[in-house]
């Protein structure tokens, strides 16, 4: 089944505004774990937007597991749409942990009893349940972005859209809430939409797409992504900084083959050396 299907969707800003999407046509399969790279404005947070109904669509239609997305059904669209943005600071509506992340269960109507077994399941699943009864203005960024996501995971959504999540966080942190997602996929077989422009990060995942002026204008592995080095200058994207270091060896004169991971880089150097 499709988790998320875009039919001929257009939106618009208003009549100033540069940005137009026009018959946009794509689709996320269920369980699977989707990279959406563009530049700044190229319109992947519209993507991410008008998944949830937090934007409207001019024209076409998006449904969500087989459902069209309507003003009637937002409600139960919303439960299984979950969506985590750029600032956690801006997301955060408690100053306790677990009340933070027991926010969006209340509001739809849950059990009490519900509630506390779900802060159980989304504070473990993130790896923040020493942290249950901390000050969440007291925490790192990368440890407020978990409680974000802790946050969205308490409704249980089947599909959960990450908006440039970890832009503000530093390298080490990036990582750790991508290896949180990917583990959330496997394990708990959450549809994830990861939107990003760091290159590094679509590594993991089983597809990407390219955006651009709000079209998509390539889709692939990432691996076959990363092999249209000079198209992606194009979009202004770059290479991983692992693409980038196989240019420079080939550059310098080593016969190296393009590599995705450190590994396998290793060993084309071996290659190269023995």
């Amino acid at each position: 089944m499709k988790a998320l299907e875009y039919r001929d969707v257009a939106f618009s800003y208003g009549e100033e505004s540069a940005f137009r999407m026009e018959h946009l046509n794509f689709s996320v399969e269920e369980g699977e774990f989707l990279a959406v790279l563009g530049h700044n404005g190229s319109g992947k947070s519209t993507l991410a937007r008008l998944a949830n109904g937090l934007l409207t669509p001019d024209g076409g239609e998006i449904s969500v597991f087989g459902t069209p997305l309507t003003e009637k059904n937002l409600f139960e669209i919303r439960k299984q749409v979950g969506v985590v943005f750029q600032n956690p600071d801006s997301q955060a509506v408690a100053s306790i942990v677990e009340d933070d992340v027991a926010f969006g269960a209340e509001n739809v109507g849950l059990a009490r009893e519900e509630i506390g077994k779900r802060i159980d399941f989304a504070l473990r699943a993130v790896g923040m349940e020493e942290y249950r009864t901390a000050t969440i203005s007291r925490l790192s960024g990368g440890q407020k972005q978990r409680v974000a996501i802790a946050g969205v995971l308490a409704l249980k959504p089947k599909l959960m859209i990450l908006d440039e999540s970890t832009a503000m966080l530093d390298p080490r942190g990036r990582r750790e809430i991508v290896e949180v997602v990917k583990r959330l996929n496997e394990e708990e077989g959450i549809t994830v939409l990861l939107i990003t422009h760091f290159m590094e990060e679509a590594l993991l995942c089983s597809r990407a797409v390219v955006m651009n002026r709000g079209e998509i204008v390539m889709q692939d592995t990432p691996e076959g992504i990363f092999k249209r080095g000079e198209e992606l200058i194009t979009y202004n994207l770059a290479l991983p900084r692992i693409g980038e270091i196989c240019k420079k060896l080939r550059a310098g004169g080593m016969d190296v083959r393009d590599a995705l991971d450190v590994n396998t880089l290793a060993e084309e150097i071996c290659k190269c050396v023995s």
